[in-house]
């Protein structure tokens, strides 16, 4: 995969190379062509917010938003397959200040949250989304998956991120992400709510 980083935030611990990883195996898992292109902006509070507010109409900052350019259904980009071939699959923007936040309520640490993120992000890329309850079910399934499967994987390289979290809130459902959302507005309605966030 061609993934490109864009690190504006200023932000301590992010680690650009576990992103790209991430990024890279889900993709792969996903049976993208190996050529495709995608890159990640990490961005600061304000960014985020502004983006935000331009492109979904909700005020404050977020976790994560996805802007796909070629939206790409699993397969449809195969090398073995008779497709377009590689194509430019999109933005995942990453605010790692929000992120951090949203760790430490969740029990875990920030690179386990921007991976998580990075993996969501992915999913939007490719078309999912979580708008519907199923969708929504089917959407947070697979992104764990994909994680679990990622740090399998990363543990058979013998490559050293940091350590696959086991806490509650480290693989979570749908459920209880809308509840950490909650706790990061102060019970804020739905509506209003911050947290993984959809593509415009």
């Amino acid at each position: 995969m061609s993934i490109e980083v864009f690190n504006e935030s200023g932000w301590e611990g992010v680690n650009e190379e576990m992103l790209m990883d991430v990024l890279s195996f889900a993709l792969g898992e996903m049976d993208i062509h190996p050529d495709a292109e995608a890159s990640i902006h990490i961005v600061d509070m304000d960014t985020i917010a502004d983006l935000h507010v331009k492109w979904l109409d909700l005020e404050g900052p977020t976790d994560v938003m996805s802007f796909p350019m070629d939206e790409l259904t699993p397969g449809y980009s195969r090398p073995d397959g008779a497709s377009p071939g590689p194509a430019m699959l999109g933005d995942i923007v990453l605010c790692p200040e929000f992120a951090e936040k949203q760790a430490s309520k969740a029990g875990h640490d920030l690179p386990h949250e921007l991976a998580l993120l990075t993996v969501h992000g992915c999913l939007h890329l490719l078309g999912y989304d979580h708008m519907e309850p199923a969708a929504e079910r089917e959407m947070f399934a697979l992104q764990n998956e994909l994680l679990a499967d990622w740090y399998d994987d990363v543990d058979k390289r013998g490559v050293v991120y940091q350590p696959k979290p086991t806490g509650p809130g480290a693989f979570p459902t749908a459920a209880e992400r809308m509840e950490l959302d909650r706790k990061m507005t102060g019970e804020a309605s739905e509506a209003d709510t911050p947290g993984i966030e959809e593509q415009p």
